[in-house]
């Protein structure tokens, strides 16, 4: 799963970076998790905003694709007119990943997990967007990085780590993504000006 445990702290930033293009899901996040550590997030060009808050606001009245089943879904179900939520594991309701090409096109409003950069199929859901669609790219995953606004992005949601040695105690004592404390959920906006 992952080439010489135990041995990653030994590598350089240049070198871990270089994990986020392996094929193996777990080296490509840890790849991507070093990217993001690396970015120097301006928080004076984000705003403390929920992705479902986001989601919700520019999908009123319209129809609105969801790549990743989120704990929001049943929440934003209520909010839209109309949702698709595209799932390698479907849930009730939800889409096979096959689905994509079908439903992603048609979407007002477009949300992609920032799993797609560890998966390696970023470009092809953005690819499959709708050239007037509002695309948000959103979870941990997500690098809050201004540059991915020139590839049909919208807006970013993702995470900042504020307090170091609380995020890295809660994440060695085994907390999940939502169970992290010492962070900030940020999104950052492209300027449409």
């Amino acid at each position: 799963m992952v080439r010489e445990p135990g041995f990653l702290l030994d590598k350089t930033a240049q070198e871990l970076v270089q994990m986020a293009y392996s094929e193996s899901i777990l080296e490509a996040a840890i790849g991507m998790a070093a990217i993001n550590s690396l970015i120097d997030i301006h928080e004076d060009h984000c705003v403390e905003l929920n992705a479902h808050n986001l989601i919700a606001e520019k999908g009123a009245g319209k129809r609105v694709a969801i790549v990743g089943h989120f704990p929001f879904v049943p929440r934003l179900r209520e909010q839209v007119k109309e949702l698709w939520v595209i799932e390698k594991n479907p849930q009730n309701g939800d889409f096979a990943e096959g689905e994509a090409g079908n439903i992603i096109p048609r979407a007002d409003v477009v949300g992609i997990t920032g799993t797609a950069f560890t998966n390696h199929t970023i470009e092809h859901l953005l690819e499959m967007c709708g050239p007037k669609a509002y695309v948000v790219v959103l979870g941990d995953t997500t690098p809050l990085s201004s540059i991915l606004f020139d590839y049909r992005i919208d807006a970013l949601s993702g995470t900042k780590v504020i307090d170091d040695e609380l995020a890295m105690r809660c994440v060695s004592q085994g907390a999940t993504f939502r169970q992290i404390q010492g962070v900030k959920r940020l999104t950052m906006k492209k300027d449409r000006r």
